[in-house]
């Protein structure tokens, strides 16, 4: 059950935190989910450098679709090295500021923003979790992926640098991103795309949250700007039976 605390873990600036008392507060912790985005393909112009590709992602994708995979590793302590976890799920996302994770493995969990309500619901213990998103997300992954309609807006909360590869085999393009906030729960978060030709592959973030804690999330299957995804893909209703938490 721990490797659905960590969607945003770092990915939104630990919602473990904000989403209290749920058990279960996955990784908007710095949050998700997502959002980080995914394996998309856009067109980008001439040599253009990472901030340029962040640049044209955001512009030319205001919809997705992605399944994803999670990699959260605790730091080490007292000479004991920090337990992995894994888990995948599902992300989908509208901009601005609507996007839904569900997780599948290893335990179903579902976090919807709606463009209003942060919803974090866990079927395991019958309990949702709502709170304003506003005041809930605030400089969280989130803002990198789904929330943020341009560059300019997302430099309102976060430093961004283009960063070197990390060696001369690494074909990612990297982007750093600083949260401005001093009281930040999330340190950085790096944001790896894969260029080819005319077309650019947002490919994984890695966060890093104030406790030593990372998270690793990759993308695939994306699909730009479906059809099929409507403001109505975010409408969350509490089960029936299912206690509801307003922190």
């Amino acid at each position: 059950m721990d490797n659905v605390k960590y969607l945003f873990q770092h990915e939104m600036t630990n919602l473990k935190k904000l989403m209290q008392p749920c058990k279960l507060s996955i990784t908007l912790k710095s949050s998700a989910l997502l959002l980080s985005l995914f394996t998309l393909f856009l067109p980008v112009a001439g040599q253009a450098n990472s901030l340029d590709t962040l640049s044209q992602f955001m512009k030319s994708t205001q919809s997705g679709r992605a399944h994803f995979t999670q990699v959260v590793t605790s730091p080490n302590k007292e000479g004991k090295k920090g337990r992995i976890k894994n888990s995948e799920g599902t992300f989908i996302f509208l901009r601005p500021q609507r996007f839904r994770f569900e997780y599948e493995k290893p335990f179903p969990q579902t976090i919807v923003a709606d463009g209003q309500t942060l919803w974090l619901y866990d079927p395991d213990i019958a309990q949702v979790t709502a709170r304003s998103q506003e005041k809930a997300l605030g400089s969280t992954p989130a803002s990198l992926i789904a929330s943020a309609p341009d560059l300019t807006a997302l430099e309102k909360d976060f430093t961004l640098s283009a960063l070197n590869a990390d060696s001369p085999t690494d074909p990612l393009q990297w982007v750093q991103a600083t949260p401005r906030a001093q009281d930040s729960q999330l340190q950085m978060v790096r944001i790896g795309l894969s260029v080819n030709g005319q077309q650019v592959q947002l490919s994984k973030l890695e966060i890093l949250d104030a406790f030593g804690q990372k998270s690793v999330i990759s993308f695939d299957k994306f699909e730009v700007n479906p059809t099929s995804i409507s403001p109505s893909s975010f409408k969350f209703t509490p089960p029936s039976g299912v206690e509801t938490i307003r922190p």
